[in-house]
């Protein structure tokens, strides 16, 4: 594995979750100014080392894909959406922690970038419930993320932290809470950052050691994006 190979990570959430602000502070370790709405998809890159500190530690670009959009788009808006789903290696979903609304989303925005709005396999059951033990089965690794976690009122956050707990079960992903205002919520060896490796370990395990084919893909031709400087872990 060469130092300039790299993994694609697909940012996911509602319009206004933070998904900008927390690409961002992932690929900048600085906080956005002045936030606009996506169009389309903005990418950046995040350099990560591998395995930091042992034997294998390898350095790997992170390309964070943010969609920008809604999952109650028309069918035209998610067929060009659709584009961006092609060989993904992870996929971080995004919410607000202060809209419930934003977090029931998380399950048909993973869906539409899982199964490219065909008919899921085995995921959804037939009353509408996310049948958490067949979508474990899902090979792309996901991550958790609710954003605005400073807005939460002290009295309040037990019940949201429940919340957001029942959505890690679902997803079989861990959860990262924060405030992307903040960069102390990632500093370096805390539980958020520790995390934070261990699902980017976790994606370029899958995408490099992995015998799946699907997981092989060649990645979408980048040449038309503009990729802004990069920051080390």
């Amino acid at each position: 594995m060469a130092s300039l190979d790299r993994v694609k990570v697909l940012v996911l959430g509602d319009s206004g979750v933070g998904k900008s602000s927390l690409v961002h502070l992932l690929c900048q370790n600085q906080v956005l100014g002045n936030p606009s709405w996506t169009v389309g998809c903005s990418v950046d890159v995040r350099v990560h080392d591998y395995r930091e500190g042992t034997p294998e530690e390898k350095t790997c670009y992170i390309e964070l894909w943010d969609v920008g959009g809604s999952v109650g788009s028309a069918s035209s808006v998610k067929s060009t959406r659709a584009v961006f789903y092609n060989s993904v290696n992870g996929i971080i979903l995004v919410h607000d922690l202060t809209n419930k609304k934003s977090s029931q989303n998380l399950y048909p925005w993973s869906l539409e970038a899982l199964s490219k709005d065909s008919s899921p396999t085995g995921i959804i059951v037939s009353n509408g419930d996310y049948d958490r033990e067949q979508f474990a089965e899902n090979s792309v690794p996901l991550l958790l993320i609710g954003t605005k976690f400073d807005q939460i009122p002290e009295n309040k956050r037990n019940d949201v932290l429940t919340r957001t707990a029942f959505l890690s079960e679902d997803f079989n992903a861990e959860e990262i809470n924060l405030d992307c205002t903040n960069p102390r919520y990632l500093a370096a060896g805390s539980s958020n950052a520790v995390k934070l490796s261990r699902f980017f370990d976790k994606v370029i395990e899958k995408r490099y050691f992995t015998r799946d084919p699907s997981q092989m893909q060649s990645f979408t031709d980048r040449r038309r994006f503009n990729f802004k400087s990069l920051h080390y872990d």
